[in-house]
Order: C-alpha cells, then sequence, then structure tokens
C-alpha cells in the first residue's frame, strides 16, 4: 500500500508503515500539509493491527531542514492549533514503535523527534541542529525536558542555547542514536530493525514501551508550556527579526 500525500510519501511494507518527507528540493521543509500527512500516518499505525512499527526517512538524503518558515508564518495565528504541535503532540503519545532513518541534515523537529523515537539510526555525515534560541524562540517537542534529562545539563545546554551542530559520531556517544550506517545500507537496516520490532508480541511491546517512557503526563505538559511560550516569543522583536533575516537570505 502507497499514499502519496502532499509532498510525504506513505508506504505500507508488511507489518511496518513507511513515512518519508519528500520535498527535497527545499531539503524536506516541513509544511503546515506535511505535519498533517504525518499525524494522520501516526493516527492511522496506533488504531491499525496490522502496522506493528513506523520508520521515518527522507527523500534526497536530507531528512529534514525542519519548517518551513514561510509556511510556518502564514500558519502560526493560533500556534496550539498548528499542525506542527499537533503532531509533535501526536508523536509524543504514539503507542507504536518508532524508528527514524536519518541523512543529511536534521534541524529543528528533525532533531527534537528523535527523542520519541525508540531506535534511530544515522547516515555518517548526518548533521543534527536546533536552533531555536537563534531565532528568538523557544524548544519544542518536549525537548527543553528530554534532552537534558538523556545527555545531561551541559551538553543540552550546548545544542539548545547554544545552538551548536552536533554529527552522527556525537549522537552516537551520547546515546541519541544507535548506530551510524552507512547512507546506502540506512534505509534498509531501519526496515529490518522495524520489521523486527513488529515481529514481537504486541502487548508485549506496547507495555515494555510503556514502562521504559514512565509516565506522559510530564512529557504531554512540557509540550504544553512549550507551546505556550513559543507562541509568546513568535511576536518579540527578536523573533521577527530573526525571521525577516532568514527569509531574506533564502529569496
Amino acid at each position: 500500500m502507497q499514499t502519496k500525500m502532499p509532498n510525504v510519501r506513505i508506504v505500507q511494507a508488511g507489518a511496518v508503515l513507511c513515512v518519508t518527507f519528500d520535498r527535497p528540493e527545499k531539503k524536506n521543509a516541513l509544511t503546515g500539509a506535511m505535519y498533517v500527512a504525518a499525524t494522520e500516518a501516526l493516527r492511522q499505525a496506533d488504531r491499525d493491527s496490522s502496522i506493528g512499527a513506523v520508520v521515518f526517512a527522507g527523500a534526497g538524503g536530507i531528512f529534514t531542514a525542519g519548517n518551513d518558515i514561510a509556511d510556518f508564518l502564514d500558519g502560526a495565528t493560533a500556534l496550539k492549533e498548528f499542525p506542527a504541535f499537533t503532531f509533535i503532540k501526536t508523536l509524543a503519545a504514539c503507542e507504536t514503535p518508532l524508528i527514524a532513518a536519518i541523512d543529511g541534515i536534521a534541524i529543528g523537529i528533525g532533531a527534537t523527534m528523535i527523542l520519541h523515537c525508540d531506535l534511530v539510526y544515522a547516515a555518517p555525515d548526518t548533521l543534527f541542529r536546533m536552533p531555536f534560541v537563534d531565532l528568538g524562540l523557544v524548544p519544542e517537542a518536549a525537548s527543553s525536558l528530554l534532552l537534558p534529562r538523556r545527555i545531561g545539563m551541559a551538553k543540552a545546554a550546548e545544542f539548545l542555547l547554544l545552538g551548536e551542530t552536533f554529527g552522527a559520531d556525537d549522537a552516537l556517544r551520547l546515546g541519541l542514536a544507535n548506530a551510524i550506517v552507512p547512507a546506502h545500507e540506512l534505509h534498509g537496516v531501519a526496515l529490518e530493525r522495524a520489521g523486527r520490532l513488529a515481529a514481537k508480541p504486541r502487548a508485549a511491546i506496547a507495555a515494555t514501551r510503556r514502562l521504559m517512557r514512565g509516565g506522559s503526563e510530564d512529557i504531554q505538559a512540557r509540550i504544553a508550556e512549550e507551546a505556550r511560550l513559543f507562541a509568546i516569543a513568535m511576536q518579540s522583536d527578536e523573533a521577527r527579526a530573526a525571521f525577516a533575516a532568514f527569509l531574506g537570505k533564502t529569496r
């Protein structure tokens, strides 16, 4: 089964649902329509008993450059209802195992979403960046909670406050990735691991994921608080100047 949504390719291969960001001419920058498609894929996975795992990937050797800034600004009048935030909440609550196959660049949500994935595989040249502060904004996807919890406050400050870029080697060393995989093998490895997860007893997988992750209340509460502060930051002079500068460079 294959579905082509706006710039998102959704393919079910056996018990694995593959969600591929497919806008390589724009470095797979995510639009509202792409978030809607990805959100529906996650919901489909949770309600369809034939799906045992979801793999996220990007077309053209790029995972995603994060939000399409122009599209985001056009649709950000009601941020809590904006498709990006709906996607984040759905991702954090997803009951189906999530695997990411990442190459090229993973910026913004492309980097923070790995905190919600069960398995992450990265190509050797992958670069991650969380440039929220540089844009006058605050982090999202509960990364302000999960990243310090995962890698410690010092390294989290480098990535969230300084906005430093880090590579696949750092991701592996810090426990943000499971393995570094040659780019030509990346999708195959992710699919194989996803297939192995999907073949295991579903109830046992679901229960173990819940035990490993703990309660979701603190994560959903942090997502909501980040969204509140994000909405305030969007109106700031700093954010407006940063967006104007960014859009000026891309035109």
